[in-house]
């Protein structure tokens, strides 16, 4: 295969999309969110008619998304979504987004833009990067998915946060362990102690909600939480991603 890098500057990249015409396109929150942003720029631009068309065309993708994982569409993709294909190239036949979360409406509204599906993978360096990662016969956002076959996952009991492993939809910290976890910290036997358990299983420091398909949402963070005066735990990287990571903030 053939693998293309943008030439250094973020404001080109759909510059440089175009000219590599990418088959497959790993990206980042932050930058699906600015094409989302351009996108919708675009259609505010449109008139009220074109506006309309473009909101339909999505509604019915969207609901065929929903219902049966379905990416194409054979009249709205010739007349709307071709044009938003070529943004990035028109070649991409599948997407992976990570390293941070990414809003679910954005994800949902580029699969059916791109016509193609968006995988979210979830991990740490310790565990090799990704463990997690979304199935394209998914059609829900919001999750990270499964575990990858060489990961097992567990759920560590957090009462003091009231996430328990007995819950109706089982909560916890997430914890791995597999023949992709690291072996230790170079050098440093404190850190590595503190990050694995005696049998090998790796800490991440979030928390985990498993649905009843085996997909898992993050919904909290174990590490670095302080408690308030009036006894709430707040994980302060939680807000901070809700600052960061919004569409809606430049």
């Amino acid at each position: 295969m053939q693998i293309g890098y943008y030439n250094g500057d973020p404001l080109k990249l759909l510059d440089d999309l175009k000219a590599l015409q990418p088959t497959a396109f790993p990206s980042v929150p932050r930058l699906f969110n600015r094409i989302y942003d351009k996108i919708q720029a675009g259609i505010k631009e449109k008139s009220a008619i074109q506006q309309k068309l473009v909101n339909r065309a999505v509604n019915t993708k969207l609901y065929y998304l929903k219902e049966g994982a379905h990416y194409s569409h054979s009249l709205w993709d010739n007349l709307v979504f071709n044009k938003f294909k070529a943004l990035i190239g028109g070649n991409v036949r599948i997407m992976v987004t990570g390293s941070a979360p990414i809003n679910p409406d954005v994800l949902s509204f580029l699969k059916v833009c791109f016509c193609s599906p968006i995988h979210e993978g979830y991990g740490q360096t310790e565990s090799s990067a990704a463990s997690c990662l979304t199935s394209a016969f998914d059609p829900e956002a919001g999750h990270v998915g499964g575990p990858l076959s060489c990961i097992r996952i567990r759920l560590r009991d957090i009462p003091e946060m009231q996430y328990l492993s007995t819950d109706p939809n089982p909560r916890g910290e997430i914890c791995y362990q597999g023949n992709s976890i690291f072996h230790g910290y170079f050098k440093n036997e404190e850190k590595t102690k503190e990050a694995l358990s005696e049998d090998r299983w790796l800490a991440s420091g979030d928390v985990g909600m498993v649905f009843p398909n085996g997909s898992i949402k993050i919904i909290d963070r174990a590490k670095n939480i302080f408690k308030l005066a009036q006894g709430e735990y707040i994980a302060p990287e939680k807000l901070e991603n809700v600052y960061t990571q919004s569409p809606f903030i430049a």
